[in-house]
């Protein structure tokens, strides 16, 4: 009954699907969902928790019986006849409650192993949304040059029509002109940068690395309340690692019982048939009683586990196993609520540099640009003021699409690290692209 129920906790650790926060946005379930199928980490994964579920009913089994036999060269001669042939299946059955031990100690390695593919499953699912929201970012990035492009363009307009008032000398329009040309090989830059992560992408869905992928949109930011607290207690439950470390210890104390139990004597059962070959008559009429009947019997034996040292050091060794992997997975929980605490302190930073962002800075800039823009239009300012002010409005676009991209992307190690996406999704009415 233990073992059954084993193996249905095995296998259902790996039936359902494991959901991902997505924010609304199908596309990217998507490819996370294409990444999932294909991807030659995760069919590793799966396959060596299936072959761990098939070691299940091989450890708890009976061994295999063996057959015996035996054909004398000089047969020995016995009251009935001579012996001639015997035949004897023998089976071996070990002592009382190893072959339990050993089901169960199989079902908790399976699970583990089912946890690591879970691991396996969440980390690819990481990987696909930084790659995802660093497309996002570049995206963002490139249609911020290009509005910048026309920007400059603007700038030029204004900087000839100066000169032609003769408010402005002929380099000024030059300046512009070399400022449009580093403009320009920016946006090259995040093409190449773009290509990189579009082919990291690709590799992840196990598509080739050249496949097309559309613009990135990021959505709305989610409105979170991140408790690390609460996100620590989760992380212990829903971590697949620590869950796994886990079912390591428990793993590790049925050895340590089913190395006890090798104090245990193993016991064997048998049966024997002897063909016996009828002996000559010495004179007619005379009779033999049972002359050629056939001989069988019936044997039961058990070892006897005599050399201790052996057994008590296998005993030792599983108990300093017991020992390693209960502070391995006390380490396993420590590091798991650093993170989470580290985690949510990133995203709470973020979150305060967006809100500065929107609030004060780009509204700012873009307020000190229009007026800039309208005194150099007039004649009142010069190039090298207007550039300045230019380049703060651009540091803060780009710098507001860096942190969204960066805010996206310390949700999902959050959930990598709590290992449940249902506290992150759920703090979220809103989202998708915008």
């Amino acid at each position: 009954m233990g073992i059954r129920w084993a193996l249905g906790l095995c296998l259902a650790v790996g039936a359902g699907a494991q959901p991902f926060a997505t924010y609304g946005d199908g596309r990217l379930a998507e490819l996370i969902a294409e990444a999932l199928d294909n991807h030659p980490g995760v069919r590793e994964a799966f396959a060596e928790y299936q072959a761990a579920l098939h070691r299940i009913p091989q450890a708890s089994g009976l061994p295999d019986p063996q057959i015996a036999v035996t054909q004398f060269v000089r047969t020995p001669e016995t009251r009935v006849g001579a012996q001639h042939r015997t035949v004897t299946v023998s089976q071996r059955v070990p002592g009382f409650g190893k072959r339990l031990s050993q089901g169960q100690l199989a079902a908790k390695l399976a699970a583990a192993n089912g946890e690591r593919y879970r691991a396996r499953r969440a980390e690819v699912a990481r990987r696909v949304k930084h790659a995802y929201y660093d497309l996002g970012y570049l995206d963002r990035a490139l249609g911020i040059s290009r509005e910048d492009e026309a920007l400059l363009d603007q700038f030029e307009e204004i900087a000839r029509s100066r000169y032609a008032r003769g408010l402005a000398p002929q380099g000024e329009a030059v300046r512009l002109q070399a400022q449009i040309t580093r403009s320009l090989h920016s946006r090259e830059e995040l093409l190449q940068q773009r290509i990189s992560h579009e082919a990291s992408l690709n590799r992840l869905r196990g598509f080739p690395p050249g496949a097309p992928l559309g613009p990135v949109l990021l959505g709305q930011l989610p409105e979170s309340d991140l408790d690390g607290g609460a996100l620590a207690a989760i992380g212990r439950n829903e971590n697949p690692d620590l869950r796994a470390a886990f079912l390591r210890v428990e793993g590790r104390e049925k050895g340590l019982q089913l190395a006890r139990q090798q104090f245990r004597p193993d016991f064997s059962f048998g049966v024997g048939w002897s063909n016996i070959r009828a002996r000559a008559l010495p004179a007619p009429g005379i009779l033999l009683q049972d002359n050629g009947k056939d001989a069988y019997s019936v044997t039961l034996g058990l070892t006897l586990p005599i050399f201790r040292k052996k057994y008590d050091a296998g005993v030792r060794e599983a108990a300093e196993q017991a020992t390693a992997s209960r502070a391995g997975y006390r380490d396993a929980v420590l590091e798991m609520e650093a993170a989470v605490r580290a985690t949510v302190f990133r995203l709470d930073a973020i979150r305060r540099q967006i809100d500065l962002y929107e609030r004060a800075l780009l509204p700012q800039a873009e307020q000190a640009l229009a007026v800039t823009e309208a005194a150099y239009a007039s004649g009142s300012l010069e190039l090298t003021a207007l550039l300045d002010v230019y380049r703060v409005l651009l540091e803060v676009r780009l710098g507001l699409a860096r942190h969204a991209s960066d805010y996206f992307k310390g949700l999902a190690d959050l959930e990598r690290t709590v290992g449940s996406a249902g506290p992150l999704e759920s703090s979220s009415e809103e989202g998708g692209p915008s």
